[in-house]
């Protein structure tokens, strides 16, 4: 169907608000375009977009027709899915709260129960009730850490866990046999499901097993000061609560504490940017503060800064941070026995290797899935069913998430702002700065300076202009790279590894991901966004001193854009 059509569709459907087809009338050909040249995308991710009417937006169409198939979805494939019911739980946006009753009463209508929080909630706490309750499956309504404008749709299995491709795939075919989102028609079971409204116990009992994570919980806090920012999130309340049960010295950011939908207090929601962190610092620059942590807006990660050797602020990525707190959780369960001898440790193609030579050096298999926590979370419910499969230790993404303690099945942003305040205090009893410890870090593992880059592609061209140069990638391979020889390349849409002449399977589901090894050790992986019109460029120096990995990623990055035409 064509823009236009699809656009007079909308313009004259009864079913479109006066104050839609407003809009609507108003927007420049340019916006139309954008709104209107697809049906917005359920995949492997779920669905994320921009907000507003259209067939490429988020809005109440498009989201109920989503709804429809996943209740088609778990009808066909659990008899008793409607008892058993899903639960549901959103963040702080616009529309978030709207479209979690309207999932909840289109569940209903096709019988199945549904379980609401009275506000919104963290992510991990909604895969901690679908457990809990033993649902046969969740959402969550956020667009974690994007721009006001946005808001998305996450489903999860019957584990507490998004949806693996293997799963899913049958989900988006089921939305896909649907007509277009104004038509879709939803046809009511003869016995309505109802929607039931939780209680604060479902809160107890997550913020009880959170704090059941420490490690050390009886060090002395006294002079250990942190500040606190939940991005205008869902984590304020129940943050709050951890730190002053567990006896944190916290103060909070207090113009971004209100679960404000346009983000007003901050320059940016997402810890990868440091934006977010302006207002932080001042506060601890005034309260002369030792850590700086910050959740997303769903709680799914944790930003961290510190106050360094110099004196000055400095921000930790989600490597340096993810790499320090896997240390110190594995050393200090080594030391107390707690450590299991058949442990393992999770991460994702684009982590650092840092984290998977420390989790080695402790005797833990290692293993790294594909981009999105949901593949960790799979393969921790894989374990369970193996009568002595691995037990897990511990997971983490280079983008802030991370997992301790598997009641929840999504990175816990909880659970990790509690475990790096006890590593930041460890550290501070011990006289040392995180830069130091850091450092120290390095010079037990090797020196590692892990960079990301981000370059959007918008518009209707921006997906055909990614796969242009992904096609690119695959049929002109780089071989060498400033001096430095490719060793093995990794293509995930294949899963085929190329080494010394010969290929090798992946044995990871499809996905459109290259991955290149150097000689020094280095890497670079190159990801278009599942979620984001954006390709993402990882590179990973590896060094044994800082000044060999100092700049080295810049530098391959902009070799690399010179031989495939992309800018910075």
């Amino acid at each position: 169907m064509s823009i236009e059509t699809s656009y007079r569709r909308w313009l004259e459907s009864p079913l479109v608000s006066a104050s839609d087809k407003a809009l609507l009338k108003a927007m420049p050909q340019e916006e139309i375009d954008e709104a209107f040249f697809k049906d917005i995308e359920f995949g492997t991710a779920g669905m994320r977009g921009i907000l507003g009417p259209g067939t490429n937006r988020m809005n109440l169409f498009t989201v109920r027709k989503a709804t429809v198939g996943f209740a088609l979805y778990l009808l066909e494939k659990y008899p008793d899915a409607a008892t058993r019911g899903v639960a549901i739980s959103h963040d702080n946006r616009h529309m978030s709260r709207e479209f979690t009753l309207d999932i909840a009463h289109t569940l209903n209508l096709y019988g199945i129960k549904a379980y609401i929080f009275e506000a919104l909630r963290p992510t991990p706490e909604l895969s901690f009730a679908v457990r809990k309750l033993h649902c046969v499956g969740g959402i969550i309504i956020t667009a974690s850490h994007n721009p006001k404008e946005y808001n998305g749709y996450k489903v999860y299995d019957e584990n507490g866990c998004q949806l693996v491709p293997e799963k899913i795939d049958r989900l988006v075919q089921l939305i896909g046999s649907l007509p277009n989102e104004l038509e879709v028609v939803i046809r009511p079971r003869p016995l309505e499901g109802k929607t039931i409204t939780l209680d604060v116990s479902i809160d107890n009992e997550y913020i009880a097993l959170v704090e059941s994570t420490q490690l050390n919980p009886t060090m002395k806090k006294d002079e250990f000061k942190i500040v606190f920012s939940p991005q205008h999130g869902t984590s304020y309340p129940i943050a709050m609560r951890i730190f002053e049960d567990t006896g944190y010295h916290v103060f909070p950011v207090t113009s971004q504490c209100d679960p404000d939908p346009d983000f007003k207090g901050t320059l940016s929601p997402n810890p990868e940017d440091p934006r977010a962190y302006k207002e932080a610092i001042a506060l601890a620059q005034k309260e002369h503060a030792h850590l700086i942590v910050m959740n997303d807006p769903d709680a799914d990660r944790v930003g961290v800064a510190y106050l360094s050797s110099k004196g000055t602020y400095e921000i930790f990525t989600g490597n340096q941070s993810g790499a320090l707190l896997v240390d110190y959780i594995l050393s200090e369960r080594k030391r107390k026995g707690l450590l299991s001898r058949n442990g393992a440790f999770y991460d994702t193609i684009v982590t650092s290797s840092l984290g998977r030579t420390i989790a080695k050096s402790f005797g833990l298999k290692t293993q790294s899935f594909l981009t999105g926590f949901k593949f960790i979370g799979d393969q921790i419910a894989k374990n369970e069913a193996m009568p002595n499969g691995p037990h897990f230790e511990f997971g983490y993404e280079e983008s802030y998430g991370c997992l301790a303690a598997s009641f929840a099945r999504d990175k816990d942003g909880l659970q990790a702002l509690l475990l790096y305040c006890e590593m930041g205090l460890f550290h501070f009893l011990k006289n040392e700065p995180l830069d130091v410890a850091y450092d120290h870090l390095q010079e037990r593992f090797g020196f590692h300076q892990d960079t990301l880059y981000s370059i959007e592609f918008k518009g209707p061209q921006g997906a055909a202009t990614m796969s242009a140069l992904m096609t690119s990638l695959r049929e002109h391979p780089l071989t060498q790279i400033n001096g430095y020889k490719v060793i093995r390349m990794e293509d995930y849409l294949k899963s085929i590894a190329y080494e010394n002449g010969k290929t090798y399977p992946i044995d990871l589901p499809s996905s459109d991901v290259i991955k290149v090894f150097l000689s020094d050790g280095s890497s670079i992986a190159v990801r278009p966004s599942g979620t984001e019109p954006k390709c993402k460029f990882y590179y990973g120096a590896v060094g044994k001193t800082k000044a060999e990995v100092q700049g080295k990623p810049a530098l391959f990055h902009g070799e690399l854009g010179k031989l495939y035409g992309f800018g910075k």
